[in-house]
């Protein structure tokens, strides 16, 4: 069954989606397997990939065709300088990307040719993003359509950018990776909570609920608008206070990396839900974008454009 959406708004109509969130380089070296403590490998190849989570939704919206933004912070290193030209690249308005003293934000990656791999992640210049450089961008956040955040920046930003959300009555979609604890508050300032079936774990205090359905009644009662359940090659679903209830079945498709996959789904996701179409159609709009993702390696580069997204749900 194909699902049409409404005639979008025109470009000057359209609000923008603005993104809150990290800025990162991976730098992947593949091996043939791990080392083990204190050895030395020789490597299969290396590779740069630039990332973060807040990046990846931006670039994912502007895959799709739609006004998207970010705010974030980036190293005064070289690297720095090629995350935002990536991102001006592929269509991110990056004119609230600032630039901290020292490194930008790195994960390191080791892959094994089993696929294991191990990564550490420093935040870098990440963790110069402060709840007074929202404040000098707060007219940004006012006039976006929706915000997208996730939990890659200090925790104390993302609650303020939160309490900004709130005052200016703009919805907040909050990706809570990687998870932890988080005050109550930022729960009822959130319009959508959308957990992976890991994180969707911890956030019910590490209870196996029986059913996707028990499993989003429960992060439900912490106060948010409306939950999504990422839950990869089972689909996802959705429940919300508004009476909107749905089970997404995946869409099948070969799968060769799963980097970045939710976060194409929350890009799409909001994407759909600015072009009218509704919490479910837009759920089923973000499985499809997230299923494609997968289909190609690595995380910015497999996000998909809106073509293949609607050919996918044409068919």
């Amino acid at each position: 069954m194909a699902h049409h959406p409404p005639n979008p708004p025109s470009q000057s109509e359209q609000k923008p989606i603005l993104v809150v969130g990290s800025i990162n380089m991976d730098l992947v070296v593949s091996a043939e397997r791990l080392p083990a403590p204190g050895e030395t490998l020789h490597g299969t190849g290396f590779e740069t990939h630039p990332g973060g989570k807040g990046a990846n939704q931006a670039v994912a919206v502007a895959r799709l065709g739609y006004p998207v933004a970010i705010i974030g912070m980036t190293g005064s290193d070289d690297l720095g300088q090629q995350l935002r030209a990536h991102l001006g690249a592929a269509g991110v308005d990056t004119a609230a990307v600032g630039t901290a003293p020292g490194p930008s934000g790195v994960a390191v990656i080791t892959v094994a040719a089993s696929g294991e791999n191990t990564i550490v992640l420093d935040a870098g210049a990440n963790r110069q993003l402060t709840p007074a450089y929202l404040d000098q961008h707060a007219h940004r956040i006012a006039d976006a359509g929706l915000v997208l955040a996730q939990l890659e920046i200090p925790l104390e930003t993302t609650l303020h950018l939160a309490h900004l959300c709130a005052a200016a009555n703009v919805p907040l979609i909050l990706d809570p990776a990687p998870a932890c604890d988080l005050p109550e508050v930022l729960f009822t300032q959130t319009a959508w909570f959308t957990p992976n079936a890991t994180e969707a774990s911890f956030y019910t205090g590490s209870q196996i609920l029986p059913t996707p359905a028990a499993t989003a009644r429960n992060l439900l009662t912490r106060g948010s608008a409306g939950v999504i359940l990422k839950l990869g090659a089972e689909g996802s679903y959705l429940l919300d206070h508004a009476g909107n209830e749905a089970s997404i079945p995946p869409f099948p498709v070969h799968a060769v990396d799963s980097t970045a996959a939710g976060d194409a789904f929350n890009g799409a996701f909001a994407t759909a839900l600015m072009l009218g179409r509704s919490p479910r159609d837009s759920a089923i709009f973000a499985s499809a974008a997230a299923a494609l993702s997968v289909t190609r390696a690595g995380a910015q580069s497999s996000m998909p454009p809106l073509s293949e997204v609607e050919a996918t749900l044409s068919n």
